[in-house]
């Protein structure tokens, strides 16, 4: 059995998608008629202090009571949830195996030998799943399958399933969130032949997911420490204001068109913006530069020849007015803000601003699995 990291890829199902973040919960319900989708619930809730440390959550209790209200309070009814673990929490390995094999023997080779190789922590500690791929030709010229390997600490799938038991629902789909987003945006995938390559940089509270996709599937992913959170602390510091957990504000905030040369210096340019324009614009430097790193290791450590083609903005914090300007000129790569909504053809009843969309790719992706 492959314990409680369930299902990676979609099934058929009917529930209700919940994203749990250490600022917010997001909850949503699709539904399909035909080939049509229609976005039928969509509703949030403000996540107090306390009840995530350093992205895990330590009060599953109180966060499901949350859950179980905000259900109530927009007359969502559920017999389950499909939810996911930050990538943070996972670890994402692509294996090579023989072609030849049968289901039945990549099943006892994974669990009985691959994962203890590709896991940093004892094969019982983890809940696992992998996913048969694509067949490959290796250097040596025999064909190999792709296989995809997922895991997370079995500490971490505990905390998920005992929050969803606090609110009442079992948990029928458990998988990590950039699986999700990349689940919202598979059309604009397409258009990329195999050797072009996207980077998810998904901004979230806390930190930044960063993951290098090629032909749809994470081949490397890093998380970084720098969220809204750090850019609101560095505003808030900057002009001397209380600081605030809450993400919305930074959605009316606009990056100013400057040179990149003179972000991390006292020029005129960054001398005519305020002192927490500034500051914030030092983060994203910062950001924009971790990026490039995780990019230039990538390329440097693989054997493909590869061509970065896009990056995609995602999460709370990918919705900032002009941010994809800023990283077209920060790292010299386009870049697009992803917009789930528009991506899955949603015609939603209410109005839901550009600069919020980005933040939805988890949920919405998540509610893809119920339709």
């Amino acid at each position: 059995m492959l314990n409680r990291l369930k299902n990676l890829f979609p099934r058929r199902g009917n529930g209700v998608a919940i994203e749990l973040g250490s600022e917010r919960i997001n909850i949503a319900q699709l539904h399909k008629k035909g080939a049509d989708l229609s976005l039928k619930h969509l509703c949030s809730a403000e996540v107090p202090e306390g009840i995530f440390e350093e992205g895990r959550i330590v009060n599953p209790q109180e966060l499901g009571d949350l859950i179980r209200t905000t259900l109530a309070d927009n007359k969502i009814k559920a017999t389950h949830v499909t939810t996911s673990v930050p990538m943070r929490e996972a670890v994402i390995r692509l294996i090579p195996l023989p072609a030849e094999l049968n289901d039945r023997e990549v099943r006892d080779l994974i669990l009985n030998h691959e994962a203890a190789l590709y896991l940093p922590y004892p094969r019982e500690e983890v809940d696992l799943d992998y996913q048969k791929l694509d067949l490959v030709t290796d250097e040596d010229g025999l064909d190999k399958v792709q296989v995809m390997l997922a895991a997370t600490r079995k500490e971490v799938t505990d905390s998920y399933i005992e929050t969803f038991q606090y609110a009442g629902l079992p948990v029928k789909v458990l998988e990590i969130s950039s699986f999700a987003v990349l689940r919202t945006i598979k059309e604009q995938l397409r258009q990329f032949a195999p050797q072009e390559a996207v980077v998810l940089i998904d901004i979230e509270f806390d930190c930044t997911e960063i993951a290098i996709v090629v032909n749809g599937i994470p081949q490397f992913n890093r998380t970084v420490p720098i969220g809204t959170f750090q850019l609101q602390e560095a505003l808030s510091s900057a002009m001397n204001l209380p600081l605030s957990r809450n993400s919305e504000a930074l959605q009316d905030i606009t990056i100013p068109d400057i040179p990149v040369s003179s972000i991390n210096n006292h020029s005129e340019a960054m001398t005519s913006i305020n002192p927490g324009m500034a500051a914030m614009m030092r983060i994203l430097a910062e950001l924009a530069d971790e990026v490039r790193r995780s990019i230039e290791f990538y390329m440097s450590h693989n054997g493909q020849e590869l061509k970065l083609e896009q990056l995609l903005l995602a999460g709370p914090g990918g919705g900032l007015g002009q941010l994809d300007l800023f990283f077209t000129q920060r790292l010299s790569i386009p870049t697009t803000q992803v917009d789930p909504i528009g991506g899955l053809g949603l015609e939603p009843e209410m109005d839901i601003p550009i600069g919020q969309r980005p933040g939805l790719g988890v949920v919405l992706g998540l509610g893809m699995r119920e339709v």
